[in-house]
């Protein structure tokens, strides 16, 4: 198995809640987090797949089941597709809390963020911490299995990653999105045209990192604006797209108010494109938003929910690709372009004066830490994403 950062913090949780879910796109590795933490689990564990008909045969008498699991973690896999299990489990740890056990109970692993999070803050809260699992990063490969190269082309999920061939791997991003389309968002509630939302997905991959139109896009499908956003609402909640929002502060600036769109997997985009190799992806137009956008997910993917991401950008030509907001103040303003000759642009020294970033990095592809200009530093994508979750 290939060490997941999530894995100490689970485990961390598993001390101090009843309750902990993993969450994340499908085939990003929750099932095999899961089983890594059972074992090093110092409970006995029962693992229950809500996808298998004989597991959910299981749980007809819930409440019996529940019961005669007490002492023992259980796991219960795609949950989403048993939401009326919340109330029961809030009652299981209210009723083992009074006997004494607290920590430690179920560990539950859903693939959709809105009606996991709805279910379970209605029924669970206070009693449950979330953990998302993204797809396989940088920081977790450092040293082994994929270079940089070849993350970036296939993306992070493994057996896209791992598959022997570029060709295997084009092929199963090609049969997960499909799968997606036409299985598994109606199993999530989602009733939506697969073939316009296939649409809409390319349309967002071949727009990697611009301004949401949505009346540009909704025009294009021959949909409402309403239902463009209904589109990008679901495949954010199915942690697909990203919506990087604009930074805003009480300054006067006339600042741009819509989010930046990207899909969150580069080989998802590549898939979308048809960009199947390295050699097509380096010569092709998209080559700069697609390395904007992983070099975007793999510097936020590891940061703690105590740090904010946005972007700036100003009417005035002022424009930042990524500003993050920590704590004590912190705020972050970062450069991404795929050369490896940098040069600070005016629009970025205008936007770090106006935003008072006082940490400044251009992200090229690889290499050391130098300086460039005055407070800004130039370093490689993997460089930087250490550095951000060792500080």
């Amino acid at each position: 198995m290939i060490p997941r950062q999530s894995l100490g913090k689970v485990l961390g949780s598993l001390q101090g809640f009843p309750a902990v879910a993993i969450v994340g796109p499908r085939q990003a590795g929750k099932t095999t987090l899961a089983h890594e933490i059972l074992r090093h689990s110092a409970k006995p564990a029962t693992y229950l797949d809500l996808e298998r008909d004989s597991d959910r045969a299981k749980l007809e008498q819930a409440e019996l089941f529940l019961a005669s699991q007490r002492g023992r973690l259980l796991v219960l896999d795609e949950i989403q597709r048993r939401p009326e299990l919340f109330p029961l489990l809030r009652s299981e740890i209210d009723l083992r809390r009074r006997s004494g056990e607290v920590a430690g109970q179920f560990l539950v692993l859903g693939s959709a963020s809105r009606d996991l999070l709805r279910q379970s803050s209605e029924s669970l809260a206070g009693r449950i911490a979330y953990h998302e699992l993204a797809a396989l990063s940088l920081v977790e490969l450092a040293g082994q299995h994929a270079t940089q190269e070849r993350l970036w082309l296939r993306g992070g999920f493994p057996p896209s990653l791992l598959a022997s061939s570029d060709e295997l791997s084009f092929q199963w991003r090609g049969e997960f999105v499909s799968t997606y389309l036409e299985r598994d968002l109606p199993q999530l509630g989602a009733r939506l045209p697969a073939e316009l939302v296939r649409r809409f997905w390319t349309m967002l991959s071949f727009s990697q990192g611009e301004l949401l139109n949505a009346a540009r896009l909704a025009s294009s499908l021959g949909v409402s604006g309403q239902t463009v956003r209904r589109y990008l609402d679901v495949l954010t909640d199915l942690y697909l797209v990203r919506q990087l929002p604009p930074w805003s502060s009480n300054q006067r600036k006339r600042l741009v108010k819509a989010c930046k769109i990207y899909v969150r997997d580069s080989g998802l985009v590549h898939r979308l494109t048809s960009i199947a190799d390295n050699e097509t992806l380096l010569g092709h137009p998209l080559c700069g938003a697609s390395w904007e956008g992983f070099a975007i997910e793999q510097l936020l993917v590891h940061l703690p929910d105590t740090w904010r991401a946005s972007f700036y950008r100003s009417s005035g030509g002022a424009e930042i690709d990524l500003v993050l907001e920590g704590p004590k103040d912190r705020r972050v303003a970062i450069e991404i372009k795929r050369t490896s000759t940098p040069t600070l642009t005016r629009g970025f020294r205008c936007g770090v004066e106006d935003i008072g970033a006082r940490e400044r990095y251009f992200v090229i592809p690889e290499g050391g830490a130098y300086p460039l200009g005055q407070d800004t530093q130039a370093l490689g994508l993997s460089e930087l994403c250490v550095r951000l979750l060792g500080e």
